[in-house]
């Protein structure tokens, strides 16, 4: 078992920055990946960023690469998701989510636990 509960979010002006983070507890962490996700109002969820708790392997979707970055803090159990330059687009419910065997790929149903979502809104 994996939980995750993300924090951070909240409302910043276009132009600014946000870091999310996503507390991870559970056995094993290291056999895990951990992605962020988030959800707009009559969108589909969309995969952001993947980090592999083992080494550190980072992924981004192109829609964020160059604006977003992940990181891991494996003593912690933390991963962080540093938004800038967040435009009203980027408007969304951002969760995390952990997928086994050091996943990072499309396929939702590879991703096993997922938190609760933490609200960005970027708005004037």
């Amino acid at each position: 078992q994996v939980q995750l509960v993300e924090s951070g979010g909240g409302l910043v002006q276009p132009g600014g920055s946000l870091r999310l983070s996503c507390a991870a507890s559970g056995y094993t962490l290291d056999y895990y990946a951990i992605r962020w996700f988030r959800q707009a109002p009559g969108k589909e969820r969309e995969g952001l960023s993947c980090i592999s708790f083992s080494d550190g392997r980072t992924y981004y979707t192109d829609s964020v690469k160059g604006r977003f970055t992940i990181s891991r803090d494996n003593a912690k159990g933390m991963v962080y998701l540093q938004m800038n330059s967040l435009e009203p687009e980027d408007t969304a419910v951002y969760y995390c989510a952990a997928a086994g065997s050091w996943y990072c790929g499309p396929q939702m149903d590879r991703y096993e636990y997922w938190g609760e979502g933490t609200q960005v809104t970027v708005s004037l």
